[in-house]
């Protein structure tokens, strides 16, 4: 009987075989990506180091967008990421936002914002105004002091009405003023 042997018949001498991926030191497929890049501009000649750039660039944005949104799920005390921890970790992040600007994220909700006429209390006689601990500067530029809505605005019978609806009252409204400061006089 022949002897088994160690070395593989014919071929190759060099050890064993690594896929492109695992040289290049990255765990996405590297030839899928360099399949899709020359799918998406024909007639060009692409290098499988663009390939490999290409994969580590995905690689690194995945473990950046995995990691914010670890910590998310974390601090919802939960095990799984979901879309609403991944939709979290991309609005914190300034970069991931500017990246993802017009990126839908199906199932994940809005940003988490209170009015800041709801922390309006009432005191004594006088209304004041808690401010929350972090006020996110690009929400709005509106002035600090909260609008009060007109439902529940008091009326006053001796103030003028702002808004009319035809101009013909608002003509006689001029007449019957200026008619009172001309009898005064």
């Amino acid at each position: 009987m022949a002897g088994s042997t160690t070395a593989p018949r014919g071929g190759r001498k060099g050890g064993d075989r690594k896929s492109k991926s695992a040289r290049a030191g990255v765990l996405f497929s590297v030839p899928r990506f360099h399949r899709y890049i020359k799918k998406s501009t024909p007639k060009s000649r692409v290098t499988m180091a663009a390939a490999v750039y290409t994969a580590a660039v995905i690689e690194y944005l995945t473990a950046e967008v995995l990691e914010l949104s670890g910590n998310a799920a974390k601090d919802h005390k939960k095990q799984r990421i979901n879309a609403r921890h991944i939709f979290l970790a991309v609005s914190i992040d300034e970069e991931l936002k500017k990246l993802l600007n017009g990126v839908t994220i199906p199932q994940g909700g809005v940003l988490p914002h209170i009015n800041q006429f709801l922390f309006k209390t009432k005191g004594s006689g006088e209304t004041t105004t808690a401010s929350p601990s972090k006020q996110d500067s690009s929400r709005s530029n509106v002035a600090s002091a909260p609008r009060t809505p007109s439902a529940l605005a008091t009326k006053s019978v001796s103030a003028p009405a702002k808004f009319h609806t035809s101009s013909s009252t608002s003509k006689k409204a001029a007449a019957a003023s200026s008619g009172n400061a001309a009898s005064s006089a």
